[in-house]
């Protein structure tokens, strides 16, 4: 369950669905004054270099990140100001993960929790985060994390669920641990990174959480291929329960034209719907 390095990964399709998503929701939280609380329940290290030799590996920044120029996503500035931050030229060397997304929009009265098992990217993000006091980095399992913070004394919070997948019973977990967290704090947003590797697994996921009594389910996926069984992950996806009432509008007009970039296919791929209403 530690094999997963996500270094080999960064900036990929995959970033790209959750980081958007997960920008729009952080600037819904801060307009409003009032204190939150952000939960990241598998943090990874932070922050990565598109020029080691993991990312140069699979190089999958290539057909990720470096398909978009900002210039034709006006509504996207943020998302791209914070990877411009972090590097010295207009080139994109580093890529960050959501630790640091999130940091770009904590305040000083906010608390962030990031949980990240794997002792290598634990430093890491360690290191990332030496400086924030309200952030606090702890190397254990994100899902008893959840559990022990929750529910949040600001009455305020962000969850984002985003493990590797690697073993198939993760899907439960995932469920279970925001069936349990939504018990304890409905009005939390939470947010589930899912990949597309195989539809029928994915289908079975967002059925437990339809059938769990939630309500205010929005699904939103971004694809570079038709589902196989064959070819890996085609697609990747955010479930997000309690969305901010304008994540939906947003993310339908972006997702038409973000499939259309990252196509690998030549076919258009992407989901925008609502899974159950409020």
């Amino acid at each position: 369950m530690l094999s997963y390095r996500h270094s080999y990964h960064a900036g990929n399709v995959a970033d790209l669905i959750k980081h958007i998503v997960l920008v729009e929701m952080l600037s819904h939280l801060v307009k409003k004054e009032t204190p939150f609380d952000y939960i990241d329940t598998h943090s990874g290290a932070g922050l990565y270099d598109l020029r080691s030799a993991q990312a140069q590996k699979t190089q999958e920044h290539i057909d990720g990140i470096q398909r978009l120029k900002p210039a034709d996503y006006p509504e996207l500035k943020t998302y791209f100001d914070i990877i411009r931050h972090l590097n010295k030229s207009s080139t994109i060397d580093f890529y960050p993960g959501s630790p640091l997304v999130a940091k770009h929009f904590i305040r000083p009265h906010d608390r962030g929790w990031l949980f990240e098992l794997h002792p290598d990217d634990s430093n890491r993000l360690q290191k990332n985060f030496v400086d924030q006091k309200n952030i606090r980095v702890q190397p254990k399992d994100g899902y008893e994390g959840l559990n022990a913070v929750f529910p949040p004394k600001s009455k305020r919070g962000l969850v984002l669920i985003d493990p590797s997948y690697e073993v198939k019973a993760e899907y439960e977990w995932v469920a279970q641990a925001v069936m349990k967290a939504h018990g304890k704090f409905r009005q939390g947003i939470y947010a589930i990174w899912y990949p597309v590797v195989d539809r029928p697994t994915i289908q079975r996921l967002e059925k437990t959480l339809m059938k769990s009594g939630i309500r205010n389910i929005q699904r939103f996926e971004l694809g570079v291929a038709p589902d196989s069984d064959t070819r890996g992950m085609t697609a990747s996806g955010m479930i997000v329960i309690n969305p901010p009432w304008t994540l939906f509008e947003t993310m339908s007009n972006l997702l038409p034209r973000l499939a259309k970039d990252v196509t690998q296919t030549g076919g258009v791929f992407y989901k925008c719907d609502t899974l159950v209403v409020e």
